[in-house]
């Protein structure tokens, strides 16, 4: 499996290859429902990412936020 950034850059291929007016009409219906299936799979992967780093800022998943105890001062 391709890792987000090289699928994303196969998607900006296609976009290219759509726009291309030296490209058969088939193709580009070919290339254009390629790119908008990735594009949804790239946007679900995204959505992911998101709730991940939404999770870190804020705290776990049941909504509770911790403060990290870093003990660096402890009796200070």
């Amino acid at each position: 499996m391709k890792n987000f950034e090289e699928r994303l850059e196969h998607l900006e291929k296609l976009g290219e290859q759509v726009r291309r007016s030296d490209v058969p009409l088939s193709d580009a219906l070919a290339a254009f429902e390629e790119g908008v299936k990735l594009a949804r799979s790239l946007e679900k992967e995204l959505e992911k990412i998101e709730g991940r780093i939404e999770i870190l800022v804020n705290g776990d998943d049941t909504g509770k936020v911790e403060k990290p105890e870093l003990e660096l001062f402890n009796g200070a």
